[in-house]
């Protein structure tokens, strides 16, 4: 189906794949044909640019508009389009995560990691693991550029504090896997083989944080592990969508896709293709011993 074939109507996530589809039909392009169809792309969002902008400030500015505005800010489809003009912005912590996702690759093929705490005013908590924490040169330089990521991409962000790393983070004894106590009081468990991971590939495993009984059934931590380029990452195992599970989607020339409705998501970084402004929960992971271990939350 050609550009000009697509229907104008559809679900979400329908309008956002042909959006995808297009844009990947326009890149490939060749000349100046694609640089004359994106100069009309600019300049189409460039004349509807402030329109949107009167149209919220408008609503806004008026008491019973306001909570209108709000109610449409909720839709996906209203959410996508101004997000795409930078009228709305992701939360600080969604942008802080998206920061740490391009500094996170780097950090790991140096035996470390960076979970991310808090933001509070101007300052970023956050908290290394591995070679990220220390005083070495190494680590500093490591500290320096998560730091600079977060100030850059983060607009309230003016300073990092780190904040001490838990003792045993990165060790635990094999008998502490999945108890409650191994996960909850040191923080990080041990998952699965890297070998376990082909290149190109995502496998599920879960963690579970208390053993079931009768009463009660186990709390299980699910995650989703890919590799790509021979670098681990580690997902949630949880669609931005509607928190479905992502296990039994594909992973296709680095882009996981939801079995469930198909949203699209950088199986590197987590950033989501289909809508502007969500992604994938990445968990703090590191590789130690051949093996990749990732921070469980609490049950």
């Amino acid at each position: 189906m050609s550009i000009a074939e697509r229907p104008a109507t559809g679900t979400f996530e329908e309008l956002a794949l042909a959006v995808d589809r297009a844009a990947e039909q326009v890149a490939a392009i060749e000349g100046d044909a694609r640089e004359r169809a994106l100069e009309l792309q600019r300049a189409i969002e460039a004349f509807h640019k402030p329109a949107l902008v009167h149209i919220v400030r408008t609503l806004r500015d008026d008491p019973r508009g306001k909570e209108l505005l709000f109610e449409l800010v909720d839709d996906p489809n209203v959410h996508a389009v101004l997000a795409l003009h930078g009228i709305v912005r992701a939360d600080p912590m969604t942008r802080g995560e998206r920061a740490l996702a391009t500094v996170r690759p780097y950090l790991q093929s140096h035996g470390g990691d960076v979970e991310l705490v808090r933001i509070e005013g101007d300052t970023a908590f956050v908290r290394l693991h591995g070679s990220c924490s220390g005083c070495s040169m190494s680590a500093v330089t490591l500290r320096e550029g998560v730091e600079e990521a977060l100030v850059r991409m983060v607009d309230e962000v003016e300073r990092i504090e780190v904040l001490e790393d838990q003792p045993t983070a990165a060790f635990i004894p094999l008998s502490a896997i999945g108890r409650k106590p191994g996960a909850a009081d040191t923080g990080w468990v041990r998952a699965l083989p890297v070998g376990d991971v082909a290149p190109g590939t995502m496998v599920r495993f879960d963690v579970e944080l208390a053993p079931a009984t009768s009463d009660d059934p186990a709390h299980v931590d699910s995650f989703v592990v890919t590799n790509i380029d021979s670098r681990i990452a580690v997902f949630r195992n949880e669609c931005v969508h509607q928190g479905l599970s992502l296990d039994g989607g594909s992973l296709d020339d680095g882009v996981i896709t939801c079995p469930w409705h198909g949203f699209r998501f950088d199986a590197s970084s987590g950033e989501c293709i289909s809508a502007p402004n969500a992604q994938l929960s990445q968990v703090p992971t590191r590789i130690d011993d051949g093996h990749v271990w990732v921070r469980a939350r609490g049950s």
